[in-house]
């Protein structure tokens, strides 16, 4: 990848999203779980941006909040220069129609009782399209576009295999012509056979349609193949961003390093040590960085409170580490 991408199409500042835990009926402390704990992000016109960490670090909470599925306690959503952290009403309609998801398991996000025209069709209505004709070929346009047939939108997803409902999703999520698309995880429920075509689909899409993306994936192979940029999640944190080749040949931080030597590749490009033990409870997070626990690195420094900024170390090469540097 590794190509030059225009102005910045969404902004993420300072974002956060608490849940709060006990404090009921009974009585108890109100404690808090901070799944997402005050991320910054910037995703480029018609790039896509890769976003990466281990189950239960915060990704899928975050792309939630970028949609307005879910209220972010603190921190502002800018896309296309416009604050949309409290949108509500027309304003959340204006947001689904720039930005939409694709959603990891192609059986499970399709309704079984509906046609491929139905399911394609009712976020259409919901926005207005009501014109038969304009219906029609909006329908027949997108399924062009993923590779399915026209006379296939009168199917039910019972009839299609995994790769092509993975394609009507994708179609759903194209319908409304949305300028960014956040990808969950989207070919890890697909056979490896099959992976391929939708990593090469999504990434023709993305050129021909002018499209950005947000992929969410602990998948680094996939990551490599697809990002243009790359960001690392850890405990709600973003812990490195930068370009793909920049992350994938010099990772700073020790989470980083430790992602990529576990990936499955007997020309390891990178001497890490692969994690050891679970992440640590965000009810309870550790005190200084949140990594410290699990690092091969840690020094005594690194358990001292406030946890480290997240500090530019190059051109677009951001790292959370208090020992940035001493990494070869």
């Amino acid at each position: 990848m590794n190509e030059t991408h225009g102005d910045t199409i969404m902004r993420v500042e300072n974002l956060a999203v608490h849940f709060p835990m006990g404090g009921g009926l009974f009585g108890g402390q109100r404690r808090w779980l901070h799944a997402v704990d005050g991320v910054d992000l910037e995703l480029k016109r018609g790039e896509c941006l890769g976003l990466v960490g281990e189950s239960g670090c915060g990704k899928s909470t975050l792309a939630l909040s970028l949609l307005g599925l879910q209220a972010p306690t603190r921190g502002r959503i800018i896309l296309d220069g416009h604050d949309v952290s409290g949108s509500a009403g027309k304003d959340r309609k204006d947001r689904a129609r720039f930005a939409q998801m694709v959603f990891q398991d192609p059986y499970s996000s399709l309704n079984p009782r509906q046609t491929v025209r139905t399911t394609l069709e009712a976020p259409l209505r919901l926005h207005g399209v009501t014109s038969r004709s304009e219906i029609d070929d909006r329908i027949a346009d997108v399924l062009k576009h993923v590779g399915l047939r026209t006379d296939q939108a009168e199917r039910f997803p019972h009839e299609f295999s995994g790769g092509q409902r993975q394609r009507i999703g994708i179609a759903r999520a194209l319908i409304l012509r949305p300028k960014i698309i956040i990808l969950d995880e989207p070919v890890s429920a697909l056979d490896v056979s099959i992976r391929a075509q939708i990593i090469n689909l999504l990434l023709e899409l993305k050129e021909t349609l002018g499209l950005s993306y947000v992929m969410i994936s602990h998948d680094l192979g996939v990551v490599e193949h697809m990002s243009d940029r790359v960001a690392v999640m850890y405990l709600g944190r973003i812990v490195e961003t930068g370009g793909w080749e920049t992350i994938f040949t010099n990772p700073q931080h020790p989470y980083t390093r430790a992602l990529i030597a576990a990936i499955p590749d007997p020309f390891s490009r990178t001497t890490g040590v692969k994690i050891t033990g679970e992440i640590p409870n965000p009810l309870n997070p550790p005190t200084g960085c949140g990594f410290h626990p699990r690092c091969p690195e840690a020094r005594d420094i690194c358990r001292i409170p406030p946890a480290p900024l997240l500090e530019a170390i190059a051109e677009d090469h951001l790292v959370r580490c208090r020992r940035v540097g001493e990494f070869a």
